[in-house]
């Protein structure tokens, strides 16, 4: 009688120890929003294939509350965690009879994430526990320059980076234009909004300098994606300081009246020139008109004499020449 009973305890034993369920090592990245399956599978002698004789259950592994439970050959869903409502599901009668015993979450949300654990129980049960992690993309980072005109070299000037609706929360490193890693006068902040989601900020303050180049890195280490964004601070983007600006204008004012003083003398000669030019003409067209009416004079009153006209000294000598 002794001998029987210990041999049923040994064979017990070693049923219960042939019925195995497989896991993932690793945790379970799900997309916010997305589906996730939760993979667990049994083998083993007892796993039949005879549904009547199986039950699965899935619960949070801190807190016991029921995510999902198969018994009886139907799902048993009364006693179901209301966060999960419509949300879960195994995969069919075949799937079970040939071992596989995966929950399938919906929608899954931020407050999904934790240890879940997968019971399947024949005659005896097996257990093991996995870890779900929820991880949400950012959106691609801004930054903004504040203020952002009428900037001088050396001013103090703050730059901020925001990205929107990611989880967990992110990693936020500044760099300069040399690629090195900015720490110093640095502040980031991260809100969760209703649905958990991050909202990143991080202010750098800077001395600014003509030609200066700066990065906004945020990292999301589950998704192992960077999102990257660049500010790059030019010339043009700068004003003047007060004194070289006032210097600058009362030159060009200086350089503007003395080029009306200079357009303004040059056309008072232009104009006396001009004067002249016209005076001298007058002058010569008088003087021409004076000499011919002279000349008609003394023609005149030679003729009425009845003398004649006494000639030039080179019209004598043409004409002793003659003779």
């Amino acid at each position: 009688m002794l001998l029987s009973l210990l041999l049923s305890s040994l064979l017990a034993v070693q049923t219960m120890a042939k019925l195995e369920l497989v896991i993932p090592e690793l945790p379970v990245v799900a997309l916010f929003g997305r589906d996730a399956v939760l993979n667990c599978s049994f083998w083993g002698e007892q796993a039949s294939g005879n549904l009547s004789e199986l039950s699965v259950f899935w619960q949070l592994t801190d807190t016991k509350r029921s995510v999902h439970a198969f018994t009886a050959g139907a799902d048993q869903l009364a006693d179901q965690s209301p966060a999960f409502l419509n949300r879960t599901s195994l995969f069919g009668r075949g799937a079970l009879s040939e071992g596989n015993a995966s929950l399938l979450l919906r929608r899954v949300r931020v407050d999904d994430e934790g240890s879940y654990t997968c019971f399947v129980r024949v005659q005896n049960y097996a257990s093991a526990a996995m870890l779900l992690q929820v991880a949400a993309p950012y959106t691609k980072p801004m930054v903004t320059l504040t203020p952002n005109s009428n900037l001088r070299p050396g001013d103090k000037v703050e730059l901020t980076c925001m990205a929107y609706g990611g989880y967990p929360e992110a990693e936020v490193v500044w760099q300069d234009g040399a690629g090195h890693n900015l720490t110093d006068n640095l502040t980031v902040s991260q809100v969760a909004t209703e649905l958990g989601l991050f909202s990143v900020r991080s202010v750098l303050t800077v001395m600014l300098e003509p030609d200066s180049t700066y990065h906004c890195r945020l990292t999301n280490a589950l998704l192992g994606d960077d999102g990257h964004a660049s500010v790059t601070i030019t010339g043009q983007n700068m004003a003047f300081p007060p004194v070289v600006l006032g210097v600058t204008v009362g030159l060009a004012v200086c350089l503007l009246v003395l080029l009306i003083a200079l357009a303004a003398v040059c056309r008072k000669k232009i104009k006396e020139s001009c004067e002249e030019i016209r005076l001298e003409e007058e002058a010569r067209e008088l003087e021409e008109e004076a000499k011919a009416g002279l000349r008609d004079g003394k023609q005149g009153a030679q003729a009425e004499e009845g003398q004649t006209p006494v000639l030039e000294l080179s019209d004598r000598v043409g004409l002793t020449e003659t003779q």
